[in-house]
């Protein structure tokens, strides 16, 4: 960041921020139960970040919803716990393998868990009667994010409709919702990825270190580089290399990608993302390249 662009970054951190912490406590005022869904990764970090801030010296009034699949990487279970146990947050885990194991859910043939995680988290949701949950979507990410509004409702079945979205004009914001519904809220949603990272600059927002670069055994599949793990690979004629890695965003091993990458910190990460051209979601995510509408199939069935 150069002397001259500087004052306008701070400028936009600094009305993202107020904007996520007035959406925050706008639905604290709101809402009955509001819940945050939490995977460890840098986005819903730094929605706790903006949570711890807006309501300090308080804590957080409600809890973490983590959809554990199972096959996530160890590092970042470990910084979920860490973080859980040191701002003295409720944590409320759903085990993707509980459902599995019950017969409500079935493996894939492919291996891949992130698919599964939709059935958990509405049982979950509507067993805990959560009627507000916050995620860390943005709309620079990929196409079905960008149309989702602040306050995104949720008819009893978890799934959207488009039709019933509301206008969000001067940043009010409409929470009504019948018996059984809930509102999806994502305060991120003005943010881009260069956004989040210079805010965590900003703030020394602590993450999990797959985030930078780091010796890994990967093996190549469908152009990205993945690690081996309880989700299964390499397979017959994928060849293992030790390269230095990190990883662009967090989610199930069997279809999150490392890029090759010398960003050991968060300035070069900067540096790096700069220079991007694909998102993270688009370079490292299998499973939005199952198909043109992936993730806006996944809207519509209720996890997104």
């Amino acid at each position: 960041m150069t002397a001259s662009t500087a004052p306008i970054a701070t400028d936009k951190l600094t009305a993202l921020e107020a904007e996520g912490i007035h959406i925050f406590r706008e639905v604290a005022g709101e809402f009955d139960r509001p819940v945050i869904l939490f995977s460890g990764g840098k986005d819903s970090t730094l929605l706790l970040h903006l949570a711890i801030k807006a309501f300090w010296p308080a804590p957080v009034p409600f809890p973490l919803l983590h959809v554990d699949t199972g096959h996530n990487f160890d590092e970042v279970i470990e910084f979920r716990d860490n973080l859980v146990e040191k701002h003295g947050l409720r944590l409320v885990v759903a085990l993707v393998q509980e459902w599995i194991d019950d017969g409500r859910l079935a493996e894939r043939p492919d291996g891949t868990r992130n698919p599964l995680q939709t059935t958990p988290l509405l049982d979950t949701i509507n067993e805990h009667k959560f009627d507000a949950v916050f995620g860390g979507g943005r709309r620079d990410e990929e196409r079905a994010r960008a149309k989702e509004r602040v306050f995104s409702l949720r008819n009893a079945f978890g799934q959207w409709e488009p039709r019933r979205q509301r206008p969000e004009l001067w940043n009010l914001y409409n929470g009504r919702h019948r018996p059984g519904e809930h509102v999806r809220v994502f305060p991120l949603s003005n943010w881009t990825e260069l956004d989040v990272w210079t805010y965590i600059e900003r703030e020394g927002v602590e993450l999990p270190s797959i985030y930078f670069a780091h010796q890994r055994d990967v093996f190549s599949r469908d152009g990205m580089w993945l690690t081996s793990g309880p989700w299964g690979g390499p397979r017959d004629g994928e060849e293992v290399f030790s390269k230095t890695v990190r990883y662009r965003t967090v989610g199930d091993g069997s279809c999150t990608g490392a890029v090759e990458s010398d960003a050991a910190d968060v300035r070069t990460v900067i540096a790096e993302v700069q220079a991007s051209r694909l998102t993270e979601r688009g370079a490292t995510r299998a499973d939005d390249r199952l198909s043109e509408a992936a993730m806006e199939d996944r809207k519509r069935e209720g996890y997104f």
